[in-house]
């Protein structure tokens, strides 16, 4: 039997629901400058497959990576961690 690979794993907040079975998350890191020593803040955002439309803005979700589903997305909801207050 074969193996699959481990997926990649990201965690971040939604930025936008707006789209049909689909949602923006946003991945903020703290990153030191290498020269002058100041911390960062660099996002990514990932457009993520939301099967039932479950997500709103503002959640902190988990995704996993996934085969492309469309230009964009390539990735999907794993779990919602916490929702938004």
């Amino acid at each position: 039997m074969e193996t699959r690979n481990l997926r990649k794993e990201r965690i971040g907040i939604v930025t936008s629901n707006k789209m049909q079975k689909s949602i923006v998350v946003a991945e903020v890191k703290k990153v030191k400058h290498p020269m002058y020593g100041k911390f960062v803040l660099k996002t990514k955002k990932y457009v993520a497959h939301d099967e039932t439309n479950d997500c709103n803005i503002g959640d902190t979700v988990k995704i996993m990576e996934t085969k492309p589903m469309s230009k964009s997305k390539c990735w999907r909801l794993v779990e919602i961690i916490e929702r938004a207050k």
